[in-house]
């Protein structure tokens, strides 16, 4: 895909507007008669996709690729689009997430973003990116939630997250936020294709203690990994490497509660929040 020297000028969310409003005008379309063609999408949501106010869901995008027969062109400017949202060092990374066959989490401090409400994610995003804008906080939750869509393909990737009963304890400013995320694992878990295990204190020390890691299995067989801390983040394809990590997931895996005892344990903390509320 081309860009003109005047696109590249634009963000990618103002550039993905733009080429949705020439698509629009070109079949000589008011946005209300666009919003009738894609339906579930309003038109004042469609005019701030056009003029990159506000990101466009994965969701709208597939739709208005279907309708105006784009061969995958919006899909390509959202992903840029999305990319920018993303931390820099995990770009690459989640390029390879939408694409993977199976995808394997630990998280020692919070509930994964796959995993995480939209209420979740915005108080995550709020308290720990305290200087961004209401808009900003916006995009970032968007870009969040959008990176689940690929649950809902028609052949999902296999998912396995291990949470350390810390992302449980530690609750949300608001405990109605944090009830409705413990239901929405407990109802997501139930997926065929979905695993999730608790790690719980009465463990001790672990070997991913203090940080986070995701492993994807690509469509080629490769495998790609993410580590986390605070702030940052490496991204490793190196063999060697992997199979250290792997090692490290496999006995965080044998160390957490089986999935039913883990249900049981979520239970237990959504049953305390329930009361706080």
């Amino acid at each position: 895909m081309e860009l003109t020297s005047e696109d590249a000028e634009l963000s990618p969310d103002a550039r993905l507007g733009r080429r949705v409003r020439s698509l629009r005008e070109g079949k000589g379309l008011s946005l209300r008669q666009l919003s009738e063609k894609v339906g579930g999408y309003s038109h004042s949501y469609l005019g701030r996709v056009e003029l990159g106010k506000q990101s466009a869901s994965a969701g709208l995008i597939a739709r208005l690729d279907a309708y105006f027969e784009t061969d995958g062109v919006l899909a390509e400017l959202h992903g840029l689009a999305q990319d920018v949202l993303v931390a820099r060092y995990s770009r690459h990374f989640v390029r390879k997430e939408r694409d993977s066959l199976r995808i394997q989490v630990f998280t020692s401090s919070v509930i994964p973003g796959l995993l995480q409400t939209k209420e979740y994610a915005r108080e995550l995003f709020r308290t720990g990116l305290p200087a961004s804008s209401a808009d900003q906080l916006s995009a970032k939750v968007d870009a969040r939630l959008d990176r689940q869509g690929i649950f809902d393909r028609d052949e999902p990737p296999y998912y396995w997250a291990i949470v350390d009963e810390a992302s449980l304890r530690r609750p949300t400013r608001d405990k109605g936020v944090m009830k409705r995320q413990l239901e929405h694992i407990l109802t997501f878990s139930e997926r065929s294709r979905v695993t999730v295990q608790v790690l719980p204190f009465d463990q001790g020390f672990h070997p991913m203690l203090g940080g986070s890691l995701t492993l994807l299995t690509l469509k080629d067989g490769g495998r790609a990994a993410l580590v986390e801390s605070f702030d940052s983040g490496e991204v490793v394809e190196s063999p060697r490497q992997i199979v250290d990590l792997v090692q490290r997931f496999d006995i965080a895996c044998a160390m957490a509660l089986p999935d039913h005892e883990s249900a049981d344990l979520m239970r237990r903390y959504l049953e305390g929040y329930s009361h706080d509320g």
